[in-house]
């Protein structure tokens, strides 16, 4: 039973991580762009450790741990950049 979720998950989770690259591409402004970058972070993060539940293995939400790391600082560091236009003062 449990795999069966876990296979319904990893399909919405793929779907909505097609959907938010559709809004990074097409986005209408650049807050929107960067907020759907963090999602798509969200999202692979949410893929990794399904797919680490599905597999029974430990390196992926290792690797998971990791992308959530690099996705925060992204966000932070566009943010950053969008409100003063320097990132480092």
């Amino acid at each position: 039973m449990l795999d069966i979720v876990i296979q319904i998950s990893l399909v919405m989770m793929s779907l909505a991580l097609v959907l938010n690259l559709w809004r990074l591409a097409v986005g209408p402004s650049l807050p929107d762009r960067i907020l759907a970058l963090d999602t798509m972070y969200i999202n692979s993060i949410a893929l990794l450790v399904l797919y680490g539940l599905s597999k029974e293995s430990m390196l992926y939400f290792e690797a998971a741990l990791l992308i959530a790391v690099m996705g925060f600082v992204g966000t932070v560091a566009l943010s950053k950049y969008l409100l003063r236009g320097d990132i480092i003062e």
